[in-house]
C-alpha cells in the first residue's frame, strides 16, 4: 500500500511540474531530486542492512540473497534492535521515495521536450 501511495504521489508531482515548467526545467530539477534521493538513500541504505545483519546473523541462518528483500528479518529483531535501525530504514526509504519522483519528472521533462 505504501509503495502504491508513493507512485500515486510521484505522478502527481510530475503532472503538477508538467503544468508549470518547461521540459528543460522538469528535466534538471527531476535529476537534481533523484541525485539528492540516490546521495540521501544509499549510504543509509547500506548502513541499514549492516545494522541488520549484525543483529540477526547470530539468531538466524541468513541465505546468500537475503539482503535482497530484508523487511522478513525484521519479525527477528527485538525492540532494542527495532529502535536501533529504524531511523536508517525511514531515512533509505525517504531517498527511495526521491528518487521515484526525480526519475518520473526527469523522464516526464525529457519526453516534453522531444
Amino acid at each position: 500500500m505504501l509503495e502504491i501511495t508513493l507512485v500515486l504521489g510521484a505522478l502527481a508531482a510530475a503532472a503538477l511540474a508538467v503544468a508549470v515548467g518547461t521540459p528543460t526545467l522538469l528535466a534538471t530539477l527531476g535529476l537534481a531530486t533523484l541525485s539528492v534521493g540516490l546521495a540521501l538513500g544509499v549510504p543509509t541504505g547500506f548502513w541499514y542492512h549492516v545494522l541488520l545483519y549484525r543483529c540477526v546473523a547470530g539468531r538466524v541462518s541468513l541465505s546468500p540473497l537475503w539482503w535482497l528483500a530484508p523487511s522478513g528479518l525484521h519479525r527477528h529483531l527485538t525492540d532494542a534492535d527495532q529502535r536501533r535501525i529504524r531511523p536508517w530504514y525511514r531515512i533509505g526509504g525517504v531517498g527511495f521515495a526521491l528518487c521515484l519522483l526525480g526519475g518520473i519528472v526527469a523522464i516526464v521533462g525529457l519526453l516534453l521536450g522531444r
